[in-house]
C-alpha cells in the first residue's frame, strides 16, 4: 500500500479525507493506479499530490505570494522567453503533470521545459486526453529537459532530497532550485553528475551556466516598497 504523507509529517496507509472536498481514495497502491486517478475527473483540483517512489505526499499550503508566487513567475516569464528566442521548446508550469515509469514519480512541478528535440526522440511523450481529441494533452511521460523547484515550508525535504534524486533517475538534463524563504536568496542549477545532481559554479559574476537553455543565470532579489520582494533572472549569453 502506499504511503499517504500529510503536511504535518504523519504518515497514514488507509484512505483518508483530507477536507471535505479531498479525498484519497483507496486501492491506490501502484504508479499506474496513482496515474489513472491523477487524469480522472476526481482528482482534486487544488493543492498538489505527488506520487514519489511509492507513497503519496499531499501538500494543501497556500503558496506564499512573495517568496514563491512572484519568484515562479519571473523564472516562468525569462525561461519562457529564452525557448522561445532559441526555438528549441516548451515551458509549462503548475498543473503540468509530469510521469516517469522507471522512477516511479508523478509529480507537479513548478517550471518544465521540454526540447523539440526530446519530443522528436521519443524522451518525452505527451499524454493525450482520454476523449483523443487531437493536440490535447494532458501528462509528460519520460525525461523534461529541465525542471524548477521553488522551496516552500513544507517542501523542503520533498524538494532537495526526494524530488532531486526521483528527477535524476528519471532522467531529468537539469534541475534548478530556488529558495527565497531566508535572509539569503538561494539559487542553483543543477546539472547531470555520475550518480547525483550536482550544482554548476558561479562565475565571478556570480552567473551559473545552463547547457539546456545555453546561458548563464543569475538571480537577483530587492525590496519593493509595497509588494516586499521583486525577482529579477539575469541573462548572460554564453
Amino acid at each position: 500500500m502506499a504511503t499517504i504523507v500529510f503536511e504535518n509529517g504523519e504518515p497514514r496507509t488507509e484512505s483518508v479525507t483530507l477536507r471535505s472536498d479531498v479525498v484519497i481514495p483507496p486501492g491506490i497502491e501502484t504508479l499506474a493506479d496513482f496515474r489513472r486517478w491523477a487524469l480522472s475527473d476526481d482528482f482534486p483540483e487544488t493543492g498538489r499530490i505527488d506520487y514519489i517512489n511509492g507513497r503519496i505526499e499531499v501538500d494543501m499550503s497556500p503558496e506564499d505570494l512573495f517568496t514563491h508566487g512572484t519568484l515562479k513567475s519571473q523564472l516562468l516569464s525569462k525561461l519562457h522567453y529564452r525557448a522561445d528566442e532559441l526555438q528549441s521548446g516548451f515551458v509549462v508550469c503548475d498543473r503540468t503533470r509530469v510521469s516517469d515509469v522507471s522512477a516511479g514519480l508523478s509529480a507537479e512541478p513548478d517550471v518544465v521545459f521540454i526540447a523539440f528535440d526530446s519530443i522528436q526522440s521519443d524522451t518525452v511523450r505527451m499524454v493525450p486526453k482520454a476523449s483523443g481529441e487531437e493536440g490535447r494533452y494532458v501528462e509528460i511521460e519520460g525525461s523534461p529537459d529541465m525542471i524548477v523547484e521553488i522551496v516552500s515550508d513544507s517542501s523542503v525535504l520533498k524538494d532537495t532530497v526526494d524530488l532531486r534524486q526521483r528527477y535524476f533517475a528519471a532522467g531529468v538534463k537539469e534541475y534548478w532550485i530556488a529558495d527565497a524563504r531566508g535572509p539569503q536568496l538561494q539559487f542553483e542549477i543543477n546539472v547531470r553528475g555520475n550518480d547525483e545532481f550536482v550544482p554548476t559554479t558561479n562565475d565571478e559574476d556570480g552567473f551559473q551556466f545552463s547547457p539546456v537553455m545555453q546561458c548563464g543565470y543569475r538571480l537577483q532579489r530587492s525590496s519593493h516598497p509595497i509588494t516586499h520582494w521583486q525577482y529579477r533572472l539575469e541573462e548572460t549569453p554564453a
